[in-house]
């Protein structure tokens, strides 16, 4: 008995012996050991910073979890969603998201285009111009908000203008109508600078032979731009769509929390996003029932607003 154990001791032990050898002896073993290790943290990162705290969040939604409360948090089913369905604060979030959206994508990559064909024309101090464009883009969000806030202020720049071109003061962020358009004018011109490094990359890949067969067949500069420069801008526009979108999502609550009056999506919740709502409902009614409640339907918003924008703006072109 005991030479039987000691025989599959041994077998045992020269089995891990000579798979560490093929290991250490093998290059290309080697080779994919690196790689699946590699691959294995990124996974495991993912894993516990991204999908279980979002499993969790769902899981939230669908209970009555006070923040401050240490007792059991009973299962509610859908009354989070319900609730938030009735309340009228989150469904002007919902429509202010919408305008930021709307508004705030299309000017992006209206002014982005127009800034990189006009850098994409010029030969000389192409560097300087990029850099200025640019510079905003890589500036504190907080600091930008706020020196707009101070220009635009009652006795700010702006309205010193105004008033000396003979024009009435504006109240721009103390205006229910305005204050939410010259916030998304704030986060359009942050944004140029980073629209405009897509579409010079995208500029420099057009083949120039195309431009030259449309000279030959006559092509007017706009007949030019819209069936040639469109079409295979097209990857690029589906991307700066994109990720557009879920930056102005993203990065409105930093814009909304330092330019709104009251800093919460004022006056009267004309600026106010869901993000923000959100922040609201588990940082200061420290509900985080509804918080997680209102949390998932953003998730579900941004994912069929990309697969919608990719459905729509993704074209074939065939040259």
């Amino acid at each position: 008995m005991t030479n039987k154990t000691s025989t599959s001791n041994k077998q045992t032990k020269e089995q891990k012996v000579s798979l560490f050898q093929k290991i250490r002896g093998n290059h290309k073993h080697q080779q994919y050991l690196f790689v699946y290790i590699c691959l294995l943290l990124p996974i495991i990162f993912f894993l516990g910073i991204r999908i279980l705290p979002t499993l969790f969040t769902f899981n939230v939604g669908f209970r009555d979890w006070n923040l401050l409360s240490s007792g059991p948090h009973p299962f509610v089913g859908l009354e989070n969603y319900v609730a938030l369905i009735k309340d009228e604060v989150f469904i002007k979030s919902v429509v202010n998201t919408i305008v930021y959206i709307v508004f705030g994508v299309f000017g992006q990559l209206l002014f982005g285009i127009i800034v990189a064909l006009l850098l994409h024309k010029i030969n000389r101090f192409v560097g300087f111009f990029r850099v200025i464009y640019f510079i905003p883009y890589v500036t504190s969000i907080v600091a930008i908000s706020w020196v707009f806030q101070w220009i635009l202020m009652g006795n700010g720049v702006i309205n010193d203008l105004l008033i000396n071109l003979g024009l009435p003061p504006q109240p721009f962020l103390n205006s229910p109508d305005q204050a939410i358009y010259v916030i998304i004018g704030a986060m359009i011109w942050q944004a140029i600078g980073f629209q405009m490094v897509l579409f010079l990359a995208g500029l420099e890949n057009i083949p120039q032979m195309l431009y030259e067969a449309a000279d030959i067949d006559g092509a007017t500069p706009w007949q030019k731009f819209w069936h040639v420069t469109v079409p295979l801008l097209n990857p690029t526009i589906v991307f700066s769509a994109v990720i557009g979108t879920i930056n102005f999502i993203q990065v409105s609550f930093t814009q909304v929390m330092n330019m709104s009056v009251d800093g919460s999506g004022g006056p009267l919740n004309s600026t106010i996003t869901v993000v923000v709502y959100i922040y609201q409902l588990a940082f200061r009614q420290f509900d985080l029932g509804l918080a997680s409640a209102a949390t998932v339907l953003l998730f579900l918003f941004i994912l069929a607003l990309t697969l919608f924008q990719m459905k729509v703006l993704t074209r074939k072109f065939d040259y």
